[in-house]
């Protein structure tokens, strides 16, 4: 019961990683990518998606080459190489103009997806920071079981740094001397 009312209060897909570490599940490689995955997809927006799909296709050597076409062919039409009167004549003021705005539509998309992708670095970076928590939390308590066996075999010896070793990570401890050093 308790843990259908925690279900209901946390959104399990806006933080998948937080509601597995609640249930206990063991976070394997897969259950991490599957959670990283939901959080993509919940963190995204309509204009993001849009965004992304836009520079997903605008990235392309088909892009290029249609623009390479759109452009030869005007200058052709309005050179009246194509036998059609120009609707856009020398020095092509329209042309200018179309290229100009093409060009800031295609910089915004860039950036917003630019954006985006700094979000999923920043997730990416958050998974990155609980999978070498927990892989400190496993070294250590590893530690302090082989400590022990070597204690209770008699081959304990005094050894500073592992014992500060064998000590649990203090992260505020550690946020604080990063912090100082820079």
């Amino acid at each position: 019961m308790r843990l259908l009312r925690y279900t209901l209060r946390m959104n399990m897909f806006r933080d998948p990683l937080r509601f597995l570490r609640y249930q206990k599940v063991k976070l394997t490689p897969d259950t991490l990518v599957k959670g990283f995955g939901a959080q993509l997809k919940a963190a995204a927006t309509f204009g993001d998606k849009v965004a992304d799909a836009l520079t997903g296709l605008f990235g392309t050597v088909g892009f290029l080459v249609v623009n390479t076409l759109f452009f030869v062919l005007w200058v052709l039409w309005n050179l009246e190489y194509l036998g059609y009167a120009p609707f856009d004549p020398f020095p092509f003021n329209l042309l200018t103009t179309v290229v100009s705005l093409e060009a800031i539509f295609l910089s915004v998309f860039v950036l917003i997806t630019q954006n985006r992708q700094a979000k999923v670095a920043d997730l990416r970076q958050k998974m990155d920071f609980e999978i070498d928590v927990r892989a400190e939390d496993e070294i250590t308590k590893i530690l302090q079981l082989l400590a022990e066996l070597h204690a209770k075999a008699g081959l304990k010896k005094e050894d500073k740094e592992l014992d500060a070793m064998i000590q649990k990570t203090d992260l505020q401890k550690l946020e604080e001397e990063i912090r100082r050093r820079e």
